[in-house]
């Protein structure tokens, strides 16, 4: 008669954590994740490509990458108690954005007085609008079950999150390193939830990228070495955003007019056909960085930059590495069609005496590509 209470009671338990799985996943949309997908914490699969990646170099500067040993593919180390992980997607192409969307970004990239800021990176800041809707999440999780064991994640602490992304079944890895869905393509945030909940898996889905290679023709410089292979050494992305020091010379001219991030590989992306508009207004486009011109920001003084992007991540790069990023665009318009423009080089003059020897370095550059060398 014990075992069968006991039966009874493990399958008791068994559905209400099924159904508690299914209620996550009505909560996470009502909040507006577009998918919210649960998985165990084994990571064991991709822990020694990521071992190989950070023993080659492939993460650059990001030296945070490589300082918190195995907690980054090991969830329970970095959060002890840790049984599952709660994997939430959610879509951020802006709500307006018509179905021609693609052909208009890569229209921006062949003007060269077009300033192409990645589209993720116009609106408001993915960190903290995903953080505080996973805490609400887990929050609404917790007063249905108790006290819980749980910590939120956004792009925050070292959390593989495309891996986890991956196992949970929100998406397969594409040759370009990010996460495909085959009714969303690319354009989502991914965020966690670390809990100590014992709750249903959901299985992974397959690869659906074939034989198409298109992302890694398309990257402008190279950083996409092979499926599934990325060397942020090279990565556009990188050097605009994470790379605090010079911008090695060599990669300047194949950054053409790309100031803050880098969408190539997603705009010639097949599935990217399919991708969602966001749900939500915070990522709707600001200050015109749909539409600016290089020319425009450029004039920004830090006092404008500050304001203007109050809210953005963008912010977080800094005035200074602003006015790097748009001198090498400014010097790259020299080879398209633009050499010694007139307006570009009196701008460029205009910063040429910057205090910032690293904005000073790439404007010399810069005016040097457009024959006007400081003597």
């Amino acid at each position: 008669m014990a075992v069968r209470v006991d039966g009874v009671k493990i399958l008791q338990e068994t559905i209400a954590l099924a159904q508690l799985a299914s209620d996550i996943r009505a909560w996470g949309q009502e909040l507006g994740f577009a998918d919210v997908r649960i998985t165990d914490v084994d990571l064991s699969a991709a822990e020694s490509g990521l071992a190989h990646w950070l023993a080659a170099g492939c993460h650059g500067d990001m030296d945070y990458m490589a300082s918190h040993g195995t907690k980054r593919s090991r969830p329970a180390e970095l959060v002890p108690g840790t049984l599952r992980v709660i994997s939430a997607r959610m879509d951020y192409l802006p709500r307006d954005a018509g179905d021609d969307w693609r052909e208009r970004e890569t229209a921006r990239l062949a003007d060269p007085r077009a300033a192409v800021v990645s589209v993720y990176a116009r609106g408001r800041d993915y960190h903290k609008i995903l953080r505080s809707r996973l805490q609400r999440l887990a929050e609404r999780i917790e007063a249905a079950v108790g006290a819980m064991g749980f910590r939120v994640f956004t792009d925050s602490a070292p959390v593989m999150e495309v891996a986890l992304a991956d196992k949970a079944g929100l998406g397969w890895r594409g040759k370009h390193t990010l996460l495909l869905n085959r009714d969303a393509g690319s354009m989502y945030f991914l965020g966690e939830i670390y809990t100590d909940l014992s709750l249903p898996t959901d299985a992974p889905t397959s690869a659906h990228c074939g034989q198409c290679e298109a992302c890694i023709t398309a990257c402008p410089t190279g950083a996409i070495t092979g499926p599934q292979r990325l060397d942020a050494r090279r990565c556009i992305s990188y050097l605009t955003i994470e790379h605090k020091g010079a911008i090695p010379e060599a990669l300047r001219p194949l950054m053409g007019n790309r100031i803050l991030g880098c969408d190539d590989c997603q705009l010639v992306c097949p599935w990217n056909k399919f991708a969602q508009r966001a749900v939500l207004p915070d990522f709707d486009v600001r200050n015109g960085l749909n539409n600016a011109t290089l020319l425009e920001l450029f004039a920004w003084t830090e006092d404008e930059f500050d304001t203007r992007l109050q809210g953005s991540a963008i912010r977080r790069i800094g005035h200074e590495r602003w006015l790097r990023n748009i001198a090498v665009a400014l010097g790259n318009a020299a080879d398209a069609g633009l050499a010694g423009d007139a307006d570009i080089v009196a701008a460029l003059w205009g910063r040429a005496g910057h205090a910032s020897a690293l904005v000073a370095e790439h404007v010399a550059w810069a005016l040097a590509r457009h024959g006007a060398a400081i003597a």
